[in-house]
């Protein structure tokens, strides 16, 4: 069977999400083939067939499964011969509270930082004025009053940082001595600043970058 998944697509073909990047890293880890097709903004409809709007998708065979942390649990029930993805049930539920973590604390702080790098540099001009009403939306003000590129935002997102880089300090990988999808979690965050920003939004020396600089390594080929 074909498994696929749909991935946001910018200019040049950037694929730049950081859900998506999480779901492409689990598909690498799990030892799956898989193709990777491109979802514009606008091209909503090349994705109705999963009854909702937004990317990742995944499609295996005749399943169908959306949301990043959904397709990893997919991936980790249904591939059970695959490296596992979390360890057993208990790390499992700390990873979607690590998670939650991440959706709830770091990637505002993370947008804060790039979201006006995002509208300039990667979204394809097409889907400029969908991106940006979206957004301001979303924000209540303009992407320009809410993302500064001040130096105090990429502060408080080390800031919001340090208890990861404490850890990394300590252990090659989120987890331990072994890479899991917490650390693909945390990744696609990383690479979705690496592909939308001119400017270092991570730290740019220390423990967080040796760890991605490790990530990309297992991976080198795909990524």
């Amino acid at each position: 069977m074909t498994v696929i998944l749909y991935e946001l697509q910018g200019k040049k073909d950037v694929r730049f999400s950081p859900y998506c990047w999480r779901s492409r890293m689990a598909l690498q880890h799990k030892c799956i083939n898989a193709e990777y097709e491109p979802v514009l903004f606008s091209q909503k409809e090349k994705i109705r067939f999963s009854k909702q709007t937004l990317v990742p998708i995944l499609q295996d065979g005749n399943q169908v499964i959306t949301d990043s942390w959904n397709i990893a649990c997919y991936l980790e029930k249904e591939y059970p011969e695959k490296p596992t993805l979390f360890g057993d049930k208990y790390a499992q539920s700390l990873t979607k509270q690590f998670n939650l973590w991440m959706d709830i604390s770091i990637h505002p702080l993370l947008a804060k930082c790039i979201m006006a790098d995002v509208l300039e540099y990667v979204v394809a001009d097409r889907d400029k004025e969908y991106f940006r009403k979206s957004r301001e939306k979303r924000f209540g003000v303009s992407i320009e009053k809410y993302s500064t590129r001040s130096v105090e935002d990429i502060e408080n997102l080390h800031h919001g940082l340090k208890s990861i880089s404490v850890t990394l300090k300590n252990q090659p990988y989120i987890a331990g001595e072994s890479p899991s999808y917490a650390d693909y979690i945390l990744f696609g965050s990383y690479k979705f600043a690496l592909l939308t920003s001119p400017r270092n939004i991570f730290p740019a020396d220390g423990p967080i970058m040796d760890w991605a600089n490790r990530i990309s390594n297992l991976f080198i080929k795909e990524l």
